[in-house]
Protein backbone atom coordinates (compact mmCIF):
# COMPACT_ATOMS: atom_id res chain seq x y z
CA UNK A 1 0.00 0.00 0.00
CA UNK A 2 3.08 2.36 0.85
CA UNK A 3 4.52 1.55 -2.52
CA UNK A 4 1.39 2.47 -4.13
CA UNK A 5 1.05 5.51 -2.19
CA UNK A 6 4.53 6.12 -2.74
CA UNK A 7 4.45 5.65 -6.89
CA UNK A 8 1.45 7.44 -7.08
CA UNK A 9 2.71 10.84 -5.71
CA UNK A 10 6.07 10.19 -7.72
CA UNK A 11 3.88 9.78 -11.23
CA UNK A 12 2.12 13.34 -10.05
CA UNK A 13 5.14 14.74 -9.48
CA UNK A 14 6.53 13.50 -12.84
CA UNK A 15 3.46 15.30 -14.31
CA UNK A 16 3.65 18.28 -13.05
CA UNK A 17 7.74 18.40 -13.81
CA UNK A 18 6.54 18.01 -18.05
CA UNK A 19 4.40 20.34 -17.50
CA UNK A 20 6.57 23.00 -15.81
CA UNK A 21 9.21 21.84 -18.39
CA UNK A 22 6.78 22.16 -21.71
CA UNK A 23 5.51 25.82 -19.85
CA UNK A 24 9.53 26.61 -20.27
CA UNK A 25 9.67 25.48 -24.03
CA UNK A 26 6.24 27.59 -25.04
CA UNK A 27 6.89 30.97 -25.65
CA UNK A 28 4.43 33.46 -23.93
CA UNK A 29 3.04 35.51 -27.17
CA UNK A 30 0.38 37.93 -25.00
CA UNK A 31 -1.24 38.84 -22.09
CA UNK A 32 -5.17 39.01 -21.62
CA UNK A 33 -5.90 42.31 -21.50
CA UNK A 34 -9.89 42.54 -21.47
CA UNK A 35 -12.29 40.31 -20.46
CA UNK A 36 -15.88 41.24 -21.48
CA UNK A 37 -19.56 39.80 -20.64
CA UNK A 38 -22.73 40.26 -22.69
CA UNK A 39 -25.34 39.21 -19.91
CA UNK A 40 -28.39 40.37 -22.67
CA UNK A 41 -27.44 39.76 -25.94
CA UNK A 42 -26.42 42.54 -27.90
CA UNK A 43 -26.59 45.15 -25.25
CA UNK A 44 -24.07 46.83 -23.82
CA UNK A 45 -21.25 44.33 -22.28
CA UNK A 46 -19.56 44.49 -18.57
CA UNK A 47 -15.75 45.03 -18.77
CA UNK A 48 -14.65 43.16 -15.96
CA UNK A 49 -10.49 41.86 -14.43
CA UNK A 50 -11.93 38.61 -13.88
CA UNK A 51 -14.23 36.14 -14.55
CA UNK A 52 -15.55 32.56 -13.97
CA UNK A 53 -15.14 30.41 -16.88
CA UNK A 54 -17.79 27.85 -17.83
CA UNK A 55 -18.46 25.55 -20.99
CA UNK A 56 -20.60 27.59 -22.56
CA UNK A 57 -18.70 31.44 -22.18
CA UNK A 58 -17.66 33.46 -18.97
CA UNK A 59 -20.39 32.93 -16.61
CA UNK A 60 -23.61 35.19 -16.84
CA UNK A 61 -22.38 35.70 -20.66
CA UNK A 62 -25.78 35.80 -23.03
CA UNK A 63 -28.08 34.21 -20.53
CA UNK A 64 -30.85 36.51 -21.63
CA UNK A 65 -31.97 37.34 -24.71
CA UNK A 66 -34.81 40.22 -26.06
CA UNK A 67 -37.23 38.68 -28.30
CA UNK A 68 -40.36 39.46 -30.32
CA UNK A 69 -43.94 38.50 -29.70
CA UNK A 70 -43.30 35.49 -32.04
CA UNK A 71 -40.63 34.53 -29.77
CA UNK A 72 -37.47 35.13 -32.10
CA UNK A 73 -34.54 37.04 -30.99
CA UNK A 74 -33.62 40.81 -31.30
CA UNK A 75 -29.99 41.57 -32.22
CA UNK A 76 -28.76 44.88 -32.95
CA UNK A 77 -28.90 43.41 -36.76
CA UNK A 78 -32.74 44.57 -36.90
CA UNK A 79 -32.86 47.02 -33.81
CA UNK A 80 -29.50 49.28 -33.38
CA UNK A 81 -30.91 50.54 -30.29
CA UNK A 82 -30.45 47.58 -28.08
CA UNK A 83 -26.46 49.02 -28.14
CA UNK A 84 -27.94 51.50 -25.87
CA UNK A 85 -29.43 49.29 -22.81
CA UNK A 86 -27.06 49.56 -20.00
CA UNK A 87 -26.40 46.36 -17.85
CA UNK A 88 -25.32 46.06 -14.61
CA UNK A 89 -25.32 43.37 -11.98
CA UNK A 90 -24.09 42.74 -8.01
CA UNK A 91 -20.17 42.82 -7.84
CA UNK A 92 -20.24 39.50 -6.51
CA UNK A 93 -21.63 37.17 -8.92
CA UNK A 94 -19.31 38.84 -11.75
CA UNK A 95 -15.97 38.05 -10.12
CA UNK A 96 -16.59 34.72 -7.67
CA UNK A 97 -17.05 31.53 -9.22
CA UNK A 98 -19.70 30.04 -6.66
CA UNK A 99 -21.88 33.00 -6.12
CA UNK A 100 -25.48 32.41 -5.73
CA UNK A 101 -28.67 35.19 -6.15
CA UNK A 102 -30.52 35.84 -3.34
CA UNK A 103 -33.93 37.59 -2.74
CA UNK A 104 -32.27 41.08 -3.12
CA UNK A 105 -29.51 40.55 -6.34
CA UNK A 106 -31.17 42.31 -9.42
CA UNK A 107 -30.08 42.64 -12.84
CA UNK A 108 -30.57 46.42 -13.64
CA UNK A 109 -31.16 47.67 -17.16
CA UNK A 110 -30.74 51.34 -18.11
CA UNK A 111 -31.25 53.41 -21.24
CA UNK A 112 -31.52 56.49 -22.18
CA UNK A 113 -35.44 58.06 -21.23
CA UNK A 114 -36.22 55.18 -19.55
CA UNK A 115 -36.36 53.91 -16.14
CA UNK A 116 -34.44 51.84 -14.35
CA UNK A 117 -35.70 48.13 -15.15
CA UNK A 118 -34.48 45.80 -12.18
CA UNK A 119 -35.21 41.69 -13.17
CA UNK A 120 -34.24 39.52 -9.85
CA UNK A 121 -31.78 36.71 -9.84
CA UNK A 122 -33.46 34.48 -7.85
CA UNK A 123 -37.10 35.40 -8.55
CA UNK A 124 -39.93 32.80 -9.80
CA UNK A 125 -40.05 33.05 -13.82
CA UNK A 126 -42.73 31.39 -16.15
CA UNK A 127 -41.76 29.21 -19.01
CA UNK A 128 -41.91 31.09 -22.59
CA UNK A 129 -42.12 28.05 -25.05
CA UNK A 130 -41.03 28.61 -28.81
CA UNK A 131 -38.11 30.99 -28.27
CA UNK A 132 -35.66 31.22 -31.05
CA UNK A 133 -32.14 32.36 -32.38
CA UNK A 134 -30.63 31.41 -35.63
CA UNK A 135 -30.27 27.31 -35.83
CA UNK A 136 -32.07 26.70 -31.90
CA UNK A 137 -35.72 26.83 -30.80
CA UNK A 138 -36.80 25.88 -27.31
CA UNK A 139 -38.22 27.23 -24.29
CA UNK A 140 -36.60 29.90 -21.87
CA UNK A 141 -37.69 31.43 -18.65
CA UNK A 142 -40.04 34.63 -19.00
CA UNK A 143 -38.82 37.44 -17.01
CA UNK A 144 -42.26 39.40 -16.79
CA UNK A 145 -44.80 41.81 -17.48
CA UNK A 146 -42.30 44.64 -16.33
CA UNK A 147 -39.38 43.34 -18.20
CA UNK A 148 -41.71 42.81 -21.77
CA UNK A 149 -43.37 46.75 -20.99
CA UNK A 150 -39.90 48.39 -20.85
CA UNK A 151 -38.54 46.65 -23.36
CA UNK A 152 -41.46 47.07 -25.58
CA UNK A 153 -41.48 51.12 -24.69
CA UNK A 154 -37.92 51.12 -25.56
CA UNK A 155 -37.67 49.59 -28.69
CA UNK A 156 -41.35 50.64 -30.16
CA UNK A 157 -42.85 47.11 -30.77
CA UNK A 158 -43.84 44.21 -28.50
CA UNK A 159 -40.88 42.65 -26.85
CA UNK A 160 -40.31 40.43 -24.10
CA UNK A 161 -37.05 39.42 -21.75
CA UNK A 162 -36.58 35.93 -21.56
CA UNK A 163 -33.57 33.61 -19.88
CA UNK A 164 -31.47 30.77 -20.90
CA UNK A 165 -33.53 27.65 -18.97
CA UNK A 166 -29.78 25.89 -18.82
CA UNK A 167 -31.96 23.06 -16.45
CA UNK A 168 -34.47 21.64 -19.48
CA UNK A 169 -32.64 23.13 -22.65
CA UNK A 170 -29.24 22.70 -24.20
CA UNK A 171 -27.60 24.51 -27.19
CA UNK A 172 -24.82 22.48 -28.45
CA UNK A 173 -22.67 23.92 -30.86
CA UNK A 174 -22.04 23.08 -34.73
CA UNK A 175 -20.29 19.48 -34.30
CA UNK A 176 -18.73 20.35 -37.76
CA UNK A 177 -16.26 22.52 -35.70
CA UNK A 178 -16.78 21.93 -32.28
CA UNK A 179 -18.70 18.98 -31.57
CA UNK A 180 -19.80 18.10 -27.63
CA UNK A 181 -19.80 21.68 -26.84
CA UNK A 182 -22.61 23.93 -26.30
CA UNK A 183 -23.43 27.72 -25.83
CA UNK A 184 -26.32 29.96 -24.19
CA UNK A 185 -27.51 32.63 -26.16
CA UNK A 186 -24.34 33.51 -28.32
CA UNK A 187 -24.72 33.83 -31.78
CA UNK A 188 -22.59 30.73 -32.72
CA UNK A 189 -19.38 29.50 -29.74
CA UNK A 190 -18.70 29.98 -26.34
CA UNK A 191 -16.07 32.58 -26.90
CA UNK A 192 -14.34 35.03 -29.20
CA UNK A 193 -11.39 36.03 -28.87
CA UNK A 194 -9.30 39.18 -30.59
CA UNK A 195 -5.50 40.75 -30.19
CA UNK A 196 -5.14 44.75 -29.70
CA UNK A 197 -2.65 44.52 -32.51
CA UNK A 198 -4.91 43.52 -35.02
CA UNK A 199 -6.92 46.52 -33.56
CA UNK A 200 -4.32 48.67 -33.64
CA UNK A 201 -3.55 47.95 -37.40
CA UNK A 202 -6.87 48.17 -38.23
CA UNK A 203 -7.20 51.43 -36.72
CA UNK A 204 -4.32 53.00 -38.59
CA UNK A 205 -5.79 52.74 -41.86
CA UNK A 206 -9.57 53.63 -40.77
CA UNK A 207 -10.10 57.37 -41.13
CA UNK A 208 -11.72 57.73 -37.31
CA UNK A 209 -10.31 54.74 -35.18
CA UNK A 210 -13.12 52.82 -33.64
CA UNK A 211 -13.03 50.88 -30.32
CA UNK A 212 -12.93 47.27 -29.71
CA UNK A 213 -16.55 47.55 -28.54
CA UNK A 214 -17.67 47.24 -32.12
CA UNK A 215 -16.25 43.93 -32.06
CA UNK A 216 -18.31 42.66 -29.09
CA UNK A 217 -14.68 40.19 -27.96
CA UNK A 218 -15.02 38.16 -24.88
CA UNK A 219 -11.19 37.84 -24.38
CA UNK A 220 -8.50 40.62 -25.60
CA UNK A 221 -5.29 39.93 -25.77
CA UNK A 222 -2.24 42.10 -25.95
CA UNK A 223 1.76 42.02 -27.05
CA UNK A 224 1.10 39.87 -30.25
CA UNK A 225 1.34 40.78 -33.85
CA UNK A 226 -1.41 42.16 -35.26
CA UNK A 227 -3.81 38.91 -36.55
CA UNK A 228 -2.15 37.00 -35.07
CA UNK A 229 -5.01 34.83 -33.50
CA UNK A 230 -5.70 34.25 -37.61
CA UNK A 231 -3.79 30.90 -37.12
CA UNK A 232 -3.76 30.23 -33.28
CA UNK A 233 -5.72 26.66 -33.37
CA UNK A 234 -4.86 25.73 -29.93
CA UNK A 235 -3.81 28.19 -26.89
CA UNK A 236 -3.48 28.53 -22.80
CA UNK A 237 -4.48 30.76 -21.12
CA UNK A 238 -2.79 30.62 -17.81
CA UNK A 239 -3.54 26.89 -17.72
CA UNK A 240 -6.83 26.95 -19.30
CA UNK A 241 -6.84 25.12 -22.99
CA UNK A 242 -8.31 26.54 -25.91
CA UNK A 243 -9.28 25.58 -29.33
CA UNK A 244 -9.18 28.01 -32.30
CA UNK A 245 -11.82 26.63 -33.91
CA UNK A 246 -12.90 29.26 -36.69
CA UNK A 247 -12.17 32.23 -37.78
CA UNK A 248 -15.32 34.84 -36.85
CA UNK A 249 -16.94 36.40 -39.74
CA UNK A 250 -18.50 39.64 -39.40
CA UNK A 251 -21.86 40.96 -39.92
CA UNK A 252 -23.32 44.50 -39.87
CA UNK A 253 -22.91 44.82 -36.01
CA UNK A 254 -19.30 46.39 -35.94
CA UNK A 255 -20.66 49.20 -38.40
CA UNK A 256 -22.58 50.40 -35.23
CA UNK A 257 -21.43 52.77 -32.86
CA UNK A 258 -22.20 51.02 -29.58
CA UNK A 259 -22.29 54.90 -27.80
CA UNK A 260 -25.24 56.59 -30.55
CA UNK A 261 -26.85 53.17 -32.07
CA UNK A 262 -25.81 54.89 -35.67
CA UNK A 263 -24.86 52.50 -38.47
CA UNK A 264 -22.24 53.86 -40.71
CA UNK A 265 -19.93 52.12 -43.54
CA UNK A 266 -16.88 51.69 -41.36
CA UNK A 267 -14.81 49.31 -40.14
CA UNK A 268 -16.66 46.77 -42.68
CA UNK A 269 -15.99 48.69 -45.84
CA UNK A 270 -12.17 48.94 -44.76
CA UNK A 271 -12.34 45.10 -43.96
CA UNK A 272 -13.87 44.25 -47.05
CA UNK A 273 -10.29 45.47 -48.63
CA UNK A 274 -8.09 44.49 -46.17
CA UNK A 275 -9.73 40.96 -44.52
CA UNK A 276 -12.24 39.11 -47.12
CA UNK A 277 -11.76 35.71 -47.86
CA UNK A 278 -10.65 37.11 -51.33
CA UNK A 279 -7.47 38.64 -49.46
CA UNK A 280 -6.70 35.88 -46.97
CA UNK A 281 -8.04 33.00 -48.31
CA UNK A 282 -7.69 32.85 -52.24
CA UNK A 283 -7.77 29.16 -52.98
CA UNK A 284 -10.82 28.87 -50.99
CA UNK A 285 -14.05 28.95 -52.10
CA UNK A 286 -15.42 32.70 -51.78
CA UNK A 287 -18.57 33.30 -49.48
CA UNK A 288 -18.29 37.34 -49.43
CA UNK A 289 -17.25 37.60 -45.60
CA UNK A 290 -14.68 39.19 -43.98
CA UNK A 291 -13.08 38.07 -41.07
CA UNK A 292 -12.04 39.64 -37.67
CA UNK A 293 -11.02 37.48 -34.53
CA UNK A 294 -11.30 33.98 -33.71
CA UNK A 295 -13.86 31.80 -32.22
CA UNK A 296 -12.85 29.26 -29.50
CA UNK A 297 -13.84 26.57 -27.40
CA UNK A 298 -12.60 25.54 -23.27
CA UNK A 299 -11.16 22.21 -24.49
CA UNK A 300 -10.62 21.34 -20.68
CA UNK A 301 -13.94 21.99 -19.86
CA UNK A 302 -14.93 19.18 -18.20
CA UNK A 303 -11.71 18.25 -16.68
CA UNK A 304 -11.57 21.77 -14.62
CA UNK A 305 -15.06 21.89 -13.40
CA UNK A 306 -16.23 24.91 -12.18
CA UNK A 307 -14.58 27.10 -10.25
CA UNK A 308 -12.14 28.51 -12.66
CA UNK A 309 -11.20 31.80 -13.14
CA UNK A 310 -9.57 33.65 -16.08
CA UNK A 311 -7.81 37.25 -15.10
CA UNK A 312 -6.58 39.77 -16.68
CA UNK A 313 -2.92 39.96 -17.46
CA UNK A 314 -3.22 36.15 -17.72
CA UNK A 315 -0.33 34.76 -20.33
CA UNK A 316 -0.98 33.14 -23.23
CA UNK A 317 0.86 30.66 -25.01
CA UNK A 318 0.37 29.04 -28.28
CA UNK A 319 0.30 25.93 -28.41
CA UNK A 320 -0.91 25.03 -31.87
CA UNK A 321 -1.07 26.83 -35.20
CA UNK A 322 -1.71 26.93 -39.40
CA UNK A 323 0.83 28.73 -41.29
CA UNK A 324 -1.87 31.24 -42.40
CA UNK A 325 -5.20 31.91 -42.53
CA UNK A 326 -5.65 30.27 -45.70
CA UNK A 327 -5.17 27.42 -44.02
CA UNK A 328 -7.76 27.94 -40.58
CA UNK A 329 -10.95 27.06 -40.73
CA UNK A 330 -13.37 29.48 -41.63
Amino acid sequence: MKWEVRAESNKGERERERERERMETEEEVAKVSSILIYPIKSCRGISLPQAPLTPTGFRWDRQWLVVNSKGRAYTQRVEPKLALVQVEMPKEALVQPFWEPTQSSFLEIKAPGMDVLKVSLSGPREVADGVSVWEWSGSALDEGHEASTWFSTFLGKPSRLVRFNAASETRPVDPTYAAGHKVMFSDLYPFMLLSQGSMDALNEVLKEPIPVNRFRPNIVVDGCEPFSEDVWTEIKIKDFTFEGVRLCSRCKIPTINQETGIAGPEPNATLKAIRSDKVLRPTQKQQGKIYFGQNMVWKDRVADGKGKMMKVKDPVYVIKKVSSAAEAVA
